[in-house]
């Protein structure tokens, strides 16, 4: 069987990546982000197309497959619409719409689904997307064109991803019933931050490692490298003397936010990686044992990409909160991965 992918809403390549580990071939990605083509297209050999998806047409798509081939089509509509964040302080959904232009490209994913008529839809967002107009209006166009789904909420823990993350992810085919794999762990034996970011060499606050461009961390300021020093690993700033908490933990409404300025365990999965996570202030990305926040390749790793993902051409200047932001907004690999064995295994049934 020939079975070959285009995958919208691209970034740089998680997705694309875990689909290519199961066997898979991922043929082209588009996004908006002319950052992502290095990455994208050097870690996977597949063409990156820097497009907003408005423009894309179903021709555009066409082009990329091979004659013959079993067309599956993927992607990760913007995330940020449907946060926790989002639902929480804008409960209206008009609202939401009007405050953020991205609200409707999942719509925009419905339409190529309508022009292409893949054989295979997949479709991957945050868990609160169940809840929209637009997610049922993605779901009459796959009724609409005689596809049959099935979706869930995963906790990504389960597949092997050593983060503390769910993920909404939706599988549709057109001559039969598709399925998610079940899970391939449990807790007794969840993939630790140990395993995952253990080996790696140490660095301290600001450094960067000289083998590894990537594996280097924000450098804290001398109040916080006194915080992190008092901090225990799964703890938090209540740990601290008094006089190195920050104004907020005084209030009522910052006695909630316990992680914080946290440590992560060794021995246990690590939080969601965000957009975020290089910051020591941000969540609980303090290092185990060492005084620092997390470094990019440690982000990236606990994202599931392999350890040589480049992000960056060699030798070219770039800024953490840039590439922790791509790392932070990808899909986990692993989950990439699962996704394609899922649809490899629709197809040997």
């Amino acid at each position: 069987m020939k079975i070959e992918v285009v995958d919208l809403f691209c970034g740089v390549g998680g997705l694309t990546c875990g689909l290519n580990q199961s066997g898979l071939k991922v043929k082209a990605g588009f996004d908006i982000e002319k950052t992502c083509k290095y990455p994208y297209e050097f870690n996977n050999n597949a063409k990156f197309y820097e497009k907003d998806i408005r423009e894309v047409t179903g021709d555009d798509i066409e082009k990329c497959y091979s004659k013959n081939a079993i067309k599956v089509l993927a992607g990760c509509a913007p995330c940020q619409p449907f946060s926790q964040m989002n639902f929480k302080y804008q409960h209206n959904e008009k609202t939401r719409r009007e405050n953020d232009e991205r609200y409707d490209l999942l719509l925009e994913f419905a339409r190529l689904v309508e022009e292409v008529q893949p054989d295979i839809v997949s479709m991957e967002n945050v868990p609160k997307i169940e809840h929209t107009h637009v997610f049922e209006k993605f779901l009459e166009t796959l009724h609409k064109c005689g596809y049959k789904e099935d979706y869930k909420v995963v906790y990504c823990p389960d597949y092997g991803i050593p983060q503390n993350r769910r993920r909404f992810v939706l599988l549709a085919a057109k001559n039969g019933e598709i399925k998610l794999l079940e899970k391939t762990h449990s807790k007794d034996n969840y993939v630790t931050v140990r395993e995952t970011i253990g080996h790696l060499p140490k660095v301290k606050s600001g450094e960067i490692c000289p083998t590894d461009v990537l594996h280097q961390t924000a450098r804290l300021s001398n109040k916080n490298l006194e915080r992190i020093r008092m901090s225990k690993p799964g703890g938090s700033w209540k740990d601290w003397p008094k006089e190195l908490r920050c104004k907020c933990h005084q209030k009522d409404s910052g006695q909630t936010y316990t992680s914080v300025y946290g440590r992560m365990e060794w021995d246990k999965i690590a939080p969601t990686m965000t957009t975020q996570f290089y910051c020591y202030g941000t969540g609980r990305y303090g290092h185990p044992e060492q005084d620092r926040a997390l470094t990019l390749r440690e982000g990236a790793l606990i994202q599931t990409f392999p350890i040589g993902y480049q992000f960056t051409k060699p030798g070219k200047e770039f800024a953490l909160k840039d590439v922790a932001k791509e790392i932070g907004n990808a899909v986990p690999v692993k989950l990439g991965k699962i996704i394609g064995e899922s649809i490899l295994n629709f197809y040997k049934k």
